[in-house]
């Protein structure tokens, strides 16, 4: 019998998951991590990117978070994410869209941007496209 844990992803407009899993991976402030199913308790602060939520060894649902918290208990698993999408409801177009104004924003030396808001939003456009890339090289 594959041991399983509870992982609830949430974000402040809703929960997006809430499911049984093998394992999940996450971006955590020091880099990757992957949780299994008894994992020893912990708490860190989380990075934008892709969360991958293993369900079976032919069966994951990939997410775009922007950052949050990642809460680890034995049996319990929770992220508390700033924002939460489903990989496959990320809309490319207007990913794209972020990242050319959020470079534009960074390349006007007129002192009129918020450089940090427009930084903040290139690595956020640039973490969900990544994740759209991860999506499509495994063909899910």
């Amino acid at each position: 019998m594959t041991m399983t844990v509870q992982v609830d992803i949430v974000s402040a407009e809703k929960e997006i998951f809430s499911g049984l899993a093998e394992m999940v991976f996450a971006p955590a402030e020091l880099g990757e991590v992957g949780i299994t199913p008894r994992h020893a308790p912990f708490l860190t602060k989380l990075n934008s990117g892709e969360v991958r939520v293993k369900v079976t060894d032919k069966e994951s649902y990939p997410f775009y978070i922007s950052g949050g918290f990642l809460e680890v208990q034995p049996h319990l698993v929770t992220i508390l994410a700033d924002t939460a999408i489903r990989a496959k409801d990320i809309d490319e177009a207007a990913v794209i869209q972020a990242k050319t104004r959020a470079e534009e924003a960074l390349a006007d030396k007129s002192g009129k941007m918020d450089y940090a808001a427009a930084q903040v939003q290139l690595v956020q456009a640039i973490s969900q496209l990544r994740t759209l890339d991860r999506l499509r090289k495994r063909g899910e």
